[in-house]
């Protein structure tokens, strides 16, 4: 699984990034996290707001920083098999 937090490294931005790796420790499960802090890149994704929060190349949120629940359900989400 990839994790992507996008911001320019703002307060929230890091609060992103410590419950991203809180939700990974709690949940037992393996992620490349990587922060993106280049505008360029940021707008790639097409966010008109950071933090930004990225899991297999899929946004799902921005503008905000999620819930520690919120981050958990989205990372058991990338985690279920697909068909």
């Amino acid at each position: 699984m990839e994790i992507k937090i996008l911001g320019p490294g703002c307060a929230r931005c890091h609060e992103l990034e410590l419950r991203v790796k809180r939700a990974l420790e709690e949940l037992k499960a393996e992620a490349t996290v990587e922060k993106i802090s280049d505008i360029k890149k940021i707008v790639e994704y097409r966010i008109l707001s950071t933090p930004g929060l990225v899991i297999d190349g899929k946004v799902v949120v921005s503008g905000r920083v999620p819930t520690l629940d919120e981050i958990k359900k989205w990372i058991r989400e990338a985690e279920e098999p697909r068909p």
